[in-house]
C-alpha cells in the first residue's frame, strides 16, 4: 500500500492542469500550439492564419471550426515537458461560447490569461476573469503579440489593476514596443534575452543570452533602447510590487510574461517558469468533505460531454477530471447520480481529436470515457470506498432562443436524436412549451452563433437540415417552488411556460418588466436564473 501511495503523491506532483483564456483574436490557439511544439507534442504549428491551407491548429478539430477560424469547444491535451505531466484545457474565446468555457474552468488548477498587447484587457477577458477569481484559482498572464506595435507595458499593468482589480508582476520586460520588439529582459535571472531565427514561428527559435550590463548588448540594441530599458528596470524593482509566490496561488497576483506566441518569442521562458509556479492537484470540497488528491481512494466528475469526435464511429466521449487515486483501464467505479456501480472500458486521453487508450492516470488528469447515454455534465465517479458528490456544474441562462423543427418531417427521429445529445454535451438547451406536444421544442443558446453551429452540427452529423423560428425571449427563469403549477400563475401574454431536460418547469421572458410582473403577481413566486 506504501507503494501505492508513494506513486500517487509523486504522480500528483508532477502534473499541471490548466486552461488557456482570452478574449477572441489574442492568439489563443496559436500559443496552445506553441506550448504543444516546445513540449515536444508536435514537430511543426500549423500557420493559425492559413485556415484555407490543409494544415489546420490541432485544437481545432471540428469542421467549423477549420472553416470560420474561430474554437467553438474546449479541447484537451496532454503532453510530458521536462518530467512534468501536462493537461491543457483550450477554451472557446468567442463570448458565444463562454458557458463551455466556464464548465472548462471548472476542470482546472490554474489559467492562463493571454491578452492582446495592443488592446489590452478586453470585455471578453473580464468574465472569464471574474469566474477564474469565484473559483480562487491562480492566474498567470501572457502579454502577447509583442512583435506588433503594442500599448506601453506600464499602461497594460496598470489596466490589469483597474479594470480586473488583480496586482502583477512581470517577470520579464518587453525591449521594443512600437512594432520594433527585439526581445526581453528576464527579471529572474538580470539578463536579457535576444532572439532570433525560426521558420516564421513553426519551430522553435534560437536566443542570443546575457547581462543586461554587458557591452555586446549596448552595442546590439542600440544606446536609445538600452538607456531606455535600464531606467525602466530601475523604476520596476523602486516602484513594482513584490514578488510573493503565496499571493499568486491565492489568484491576488497575477505573474507578467511579455512575448509573441505567432513567432515564439518569450514561449519557451514562459512554459519553463510557469510549471515552476503553477500549483499540482488540490484539495476539493465535496459532500461536506475535503477531498485530497493524494488520497488512495479514486474519484473525480464529468464536466464536458462530446458528441461525434469521431464522425465514422458516431461516438459519445464523456469527459472526466480525476481529483483523487488513481485511475485504471477497465476499474469499477459507483455512479453517485446513477446510485449504480459501472465498468469503465476503453479510457481514452487526448492530442485535441486524437486520442490513445489510456491505462492508467491520476488526480488532474482529463480522461475520455465512452457514454452510451449514462453520463450528464457533473455527474460523480468513485469508488465504492469513497461515496461523495462533487458540486453540481451550473446551467447559465440562455439569451437567445428559437423555435427548431427537422425540414424534412420525415427525419424526426434523428433530429431529435441529434438536439438530445447536443443539449446533453450542453451546446444548447432544450425546452419543451408545455401542452403543445413534442413538435413545440425551444432551443435556448448563450450566444446567438450556437444557433449556426446546432445548424452545421444536425446537418453534418445527424443528416438533418433545420428550420429555425427566432423567438423574442431574452431571459430563462426557473421556478424554485416545485408544488407550484405555473398554468395558475399571473404572468404577462407573451410569457411561455416550458420544461427542461429534467421536466423542470422554467419560464421563457421578454424583458425584465415580464419578471418583475410575474414575482409581483404571485405571492411566494421564486425564481432562479441559475440552474
Amino acid at each position: 500500500m506504501k507503494q501505492l501511495k508513494d506513486e500517487i503523491i509523486y504522480e500528483v506532483n508532477r502534473r499541471k492542469t490548466f486552461a488557456i483564456i482570452s478574449h477572441p483574436d489574442a492568439g489563443k490557439t496559436t500559443m496552445t500550439e506553441k506550448l504543444l511544439l516546445y513540449g515536444g507534442a508536435i514537430r511543426l504549428a500549423g500557420s493559425v492564419k492559413a485556415r484555407k491551407a490543409s494544415k489546420y491548429a490541432v485544437s481545432d478539430w471540428m469542421d467549423i471550426e477549420k472553416q470560420r477560424g474561430i474554437s467553438v469547444t474546449s479541447s484537451v491535451m496532454q503532453f510530458d515537458y521536462n518530467d512534468y505531466c501536462i493537461n491543457i484545457l483550450d477554451t472557446p474565446g468567442h463570448q458565444d461560447f463562454s458557458e463551455d468555457t466556464y464548465r472548462t474552468l471548472i476542470a482546472a488548477d490554474s489559467a492562463v490569461m493571454l491578452i492582446d498587447g495592443a488592446k489590452g484587457v478586453e470585455e471578453q477577458t473580464i468574465k472569464l476573469f471574474h469566474v477564474c477569481r469565484m473559483r480562487g484559482i491562480p492566474i498567470f498572464t501572457f502579454i502577447n503579440k509583442m512583435d506588433r506595435a503594442s500599448k506601453d507595458p506600464f499602461e497594460l499593468m496598470e489596466e490589469l489593476e483597474n479594470v480586473l482589480g488583480i496586482r502583477s508582476f512581470p517577470m520579464n520586460w518587453p525591449i521594443g514596443i512600437d512594432g520594433d520588439f527585439k526581445g526581453v529582459y528576464n527579471r529572474k535571472l538580470s539578463q536579457i534575452e535576444l532572439f532570433g531565427g525560426g521558420n516564421h514561428g513553426q519551430t522553435a527559435v534560437s536566443s542570443t543570452i546575457g547581462k543586461v550590463d554587458d557591452k555586446i548588448f549596448a552595442d546590439l540594441l542600440g544606446e536609445h533602447y538600452h538607456k531606455r530599458l535600464c531606467e525602466e528596470i530601475e523604476l520596476l524593482d523602486m516602484a513594482g510590487d513584490e514578488f510573493d509566490k503565496k499571493k499568486v496561488l491565492t489568484g491576488e497576483l497575477t505573474p507578467i510574461f511579455f512575448g509573441s506566441a505567432m513567432t515564439n518569442f518569450g514561449v519557451q521562458p514562459f512554459l519553463e517558469e510557469f510549471l515552476l509556479m503553477a500549483p499540482s492537484p488540490g484539495i476539493r470540497p465535496a459532500s461536506g468533505i475535503e477531498v485530497d488528491p493524494e488520497s488512495e481512494s479514486f474519484s473525480g466528475f464529468i464536466f464536458k460531454i462530446q458528441a461525434n469526435m469521431n464522425p465514422t464511429h458516431r461516438d459519445r466521449i464523456a469527459f472526466m477530471r480525476i481529483c483523487s487515486g488513481r485511475f485504471g483501464k477497465g476499474m469499477s467505479v459507483y455512479h453517485v447520480q446513477a446510485g449504480k456501480e459501472i465498468r469503465l472500458s476503453q479510457p481514452q486521453q487526448f492530442m485535441a481529436q486524437e486520442r490513445t487508450i489510456v491505462e492508467q492516470a491520476y488526480a488532474g488528469d482529463i480522461i475520455g470515457l465512452f457514454d452510451p447515454g449514462i453520463f450528464n455534465i457533473g455527474d460523480t465517479l468513485c469508488g465504492n470506498d469513497l461515496k461523495v458528490k462533487f458540486d453540481g456544474i451550473p446551467i447559465f441562462p440562455a439569451e437567445h432562443f428559437a423555435r427548431v423543427s427537422a425540414a424534412d418531417s420525415m427525419k424526426r427521429k434523428q433530429f431529435l436524436k441529434g438536439i438530445t445529445q447536443l443539449s446533453e454535451e450542453g451546446a444548447v438547451q432544450a425546452f419543451k412549451q408545455i401542452d403543445i406536444g413534442i413538435e413545440a421544442l425551444v432551443i435556448g443558446a448563450v450566444g446567438a452563433l450556437q444557433f449556426e453551429v446546432l445548424e452545421h452540427r444536425l446537418k453534418k452529423e445527424y443528416g438533418v437540415d433545420l428550420r429555425i423560428q427566432h423567438l423574442p425571449y431574452k431571459m430563462a427563469r426557473w421556478i424554485s417552488n416545485e408544488e407550484l403549477d405555473p398554468r395558475k400563475l399571473s404572468l404577462t401574454s407573451s410569457t411561455m411556460i416550458a420544461t427542461d431536460k429534467l421536466d423542470r418547469y422554467v419560464l421563457l421572458f421578454e424583458n425584465e418588466w415580464s419578471i418583475r410582473w410575474a414575482e409581483e403577481r404571485n405571492k411566494g413566486l421564486i425564481l432562479t436564473d441559475i440552474a
